[in-house]
């Protein structure tokens, strides 16, 4: 059940000593839209923190992986997940594994939704992350939680919709469900034993620590905070910068 988050670490929290280290790994991160969005926060806070000095480059080529890079590339296809697990084990198969200190992917909020076999998806996500985790030993792989989209208003209409069985549409609370129970699945499994980036955790977590919910059948799930985005999923320029400091102290701590 989502608690009230009390302290969440800041960049003013971490030595330059480490922001050092850290533009020295090389570092890979596959993605579509919202990791975008998180790149273009990280170039915020470079703006407004010079000692966080990252080599940002849109390429997936080993050959670039030369010295310290923050590589960053799209993976796979929106709307099929097993397309963006594919992809980034090949991206890895192909080079980067036996280059990159740091690894990772994240799926979109489009690609969970009431139609998604949680528990397959799951299981395939995990068996292709155990695998590379044991191909490349030296790479440290990040699991990210899936982002969430706000949730919905539950008007007349989509109360009407549900009741004649009719999906209430993109921003019904039901494919949160979904989002939030892979979420759960990933947690359960790797939290304290592998490095997790939890975005959906960061995404419905409001300034105040206060936490963005909604209920169903007296469940508590996650939603995205509303002053986060501007179009209901993807992060406004707010949104995107909390999100990538959070992201960016993660790494840092593992550069240590």
């Amino acid at each position: 059940m989502p608690e009230k988050t009390t302290h969440s670490p800041s960049i003013k929290d971490i030595p330059d000593s480490a922001w050092k280290k850290l533009s020295e790994k090389k570092i890979y991160f596959g993605h579509q839209s919202v990791g975008n969005n998180i790149i273009n926060g990280i170039k915020d806070l470079m703006k407004e923190n010079s000692q966080i000095n990252l080599n940002i480059v849109e390429t997936a080529d080993p050959a670039d992986f030369k010295t310290g890079i923050f590589a960053h590339s799209s993976v796979g296809k929106n709307d099929n997940p097993q397309s963006k697990i594919d992809a980034f084990a090949s991206f890895v198969e192909k080079g980067i594994g036996d280059t990159a200190n740091i690894a990772f992917f994240k799926f979109c909020f489009v690609d969970v939704d009431t139609g998604t076999d949680i528990q397959k998806l799951f299981t395939e996500y995990k068996s292709t992350m155990l695998l590379l985790k044991k191909q490349y030993p030296k790479t440290t792989f990040i699991h990210f939680t899936v982002p969430l989209l706000k949730k919905s208003k539950g008007s007349l209409k989509s109360l009407i919709k549900k009741i004649v069985g009719k999906n209430g549409g993109f921003f019904d609370n039901q494919h949160n469900i979904k989002r939030n129970e892979f979420n759960d699945l990933l947690r359960n499994e790797f939290e304290g034993k592998e490095p997790i980036f939890d975005l959906a955790k960061m995404e419905s977590t409001h300034p105040d620590g206060g936490m963005e919910t909604f209920t169903k059948d007296g469940e508590n799930y996650y939603s995205l905070v509303p002053d986060y985005t501007d179009d209901g999923g993807h992060l406004n320029k707010k949104g995107r910068k909390i999100v990538a400091e959070q992201l960016l102290i993660l790494l840092a701590n593992l550069s240590e």
